[in-house]
């Protein structure tokens, strides 16, 4: 088993910044990927952003590349969501997500993919 616990989700203005954390205890063989979903008000979920555990390799939507970054801190078992540039549509939960699956294996997109869930942190973004 992995336990996730996500920080960090907050109200900002438009073209604010805000920066997500999440810890993984548990399992380590368990963490191959692990990423950010978010689901917006009346929107299904919707995949964000992947790191695999090395942390060598990164996937974004095509929605937040440029503006999000994820990242990782191996020696924490954290991983970080530093989004910039936040529009209106940003404001949604976020919820970490990790997956038993090898990097070339896992469809990011896909979130039956992801085995292990967190309880989601709340981004608003409004002016």
């Amino acid at each position: 088993q992995v336990q996730l616990v996500e920080s960090g989700g907050g109200a900002v203005q438009p073209g604010g910044s805000l920066r997500l954390s999440c810890a993984a205890s548990g399992r380590s063989s368990d963490r191959y990927v692990m990423g950010w979903f978010r689901q917006a008000p009346g929107k299904e979920r919707e995949f964000v952003a992947a790191i695999s555990s090395s942390g060598s390799n990164t996937h974004y939507a095509d929605s937040v590349k440029g503006r999000f970054t994820i990242s990782g801190d191996s020696a924490k078992n954290t991983i970080y969501l530093q989004m910039n540039s936040l529009k209106p549509e940003g404001r949604a939960v976020y919820y970490c997500v990790v997956t038993r699956y090898t990097w070339i294996r896992v469809a990011f997109t896909d979130e039956s993919e992801y085995h292990y869930w967190g309880q989601g942190t709340q981004v608003t973004v409004s002016s």
